[in-house]
């Protein structure tokens, strides 16, 4: 193996291995200590842990194990494993995203507005109704891969790809998908991040002219400014902090996956083995680094377990 796999590889080893301890981490701290405590905040940031690790586990791991040995060891048959099982997670993680800047949006933005009364998305009905859904859309764009992922026989890596009927039915299939599972979560997240944004810089102007002893908001801005300046409490600065980290993620979501966009409607083009690599690259900082943004988010990067 020359120099620069080894790198590769010791990169690729490096985001592997730090996003399934991550993730593991994110999903371990988020599980309730009752029932009664189950929270829809929880049960997403448990979703996407649990759909990133699907990526760092079946298909990160073997990947990288395959670079250090310089073989596909696993065998042919895994290839329409490790297809179905990179789909599926990409699928479910980029709307575990969507919802739950869709769900700090509401709580920062609407209930704020309300008088910090609850969201449609604190309802866990809802929120287990929209994840069983995303998981129905995630199968129904992965199952087909499974059947036509093929191995050429050279026992490397890079000829482990996916063989459609017809180059027609190939660029139909791509672009449904990116047009479903990419490019409207990418406009949801995007909207629900600049709402955030923008409510975070009107609360910060209001205590900034709050303590130059400027003249109070009008009226119906009064609930606004006592929630979020006037009586700040732990619970509103959290609520800010959460929101903050969201914001963090949608912007590394933004990069990532626009890029990761790009990359994908270029291959779909033509076979390049460099755009493949940057792909997998890209999505598997993306998976690396997510969860410790939320976890310093919602204060629970730390060892604590109370």
């Amino acid at each position: 193996m020359e120099v620069q796999d080894w790198i590769e590889s010791s990169i690729r080893a490096f985001f592997c291995l730090t996003g399934i301890t991550g993730n593991f981490w994110l999903g371990l701290r988020s599980l309730p200590k009752s029932r009664s405590q189950l929270r829809p905040g929880d049960i997403l940031f448990i979703n996407l842990a649990v759909s990133n690790l699907i990526t760092n586990c079946l298909v990160d791991l073997p990947d990288t194990l395959a670079q250090f040995v310089n073989s596909w060891f696993i065998g042919k048959s895994y290839c329409g494993v490790l297809q179905f099982s990179s789909d599926l997670s990409e699928t479910s993680s980029i709307f575990s995203t969507m919802f739950i800047s869709m769900y700090w949006h509401q709580k920062l933005v609407g209930s704020v507005r309300r008088g910090g009364a609850p969201v449609q998305m604190d309802n866990l009905r809802l929120v287990f109704i929209l994840l069983a859904g995303s998981w129905i859309v995630a199968l129904m764009f992965s199952i087909p891969h499974f059947f036509i992922a093929e191995h050429d026989g050279n026992e490397t890596l890079e000829v482990c790809e996916e063989s459609f009927p017809t180059p027609a039915e190939k660029k139909a299939f791509d672009g449904l998908y990116l047009i479903l599972a990419n490019v409207v979560p990418l406009v949801g997240i995007t909207y629900a991040s600049v709402q955030i944004v923008l409510t975070l810089l009107k609360s910060q102007k209001r205590i900034t002219d709050h303590s130059k002893g400027r003249n109070p908001a009008p009226a119906e801005e009064n609930t606004t400014q006592q929630k979020m300046q006037v009586r700040p409490n732990p619970s509103s600065n959290s609520q800010v902090q959460a929101a903050k980290s969201v914001v963090a993620v949608a912007t590394i979501f933004i990069l990532c996956w626009f890029t990761h966009l790009v990359l994908r409607i270029y291959s779909s083009f033509g076979n390049s083995i460099l755009a493949v690599k940057l792909t997998n690259f890209i999505g598997a900082s993306y998976t690396c680094f997510v969860p410790y943004v939320y976890l310093h988010g919602v204060r629970k990067l730390n060892c604590s377990w109370r």
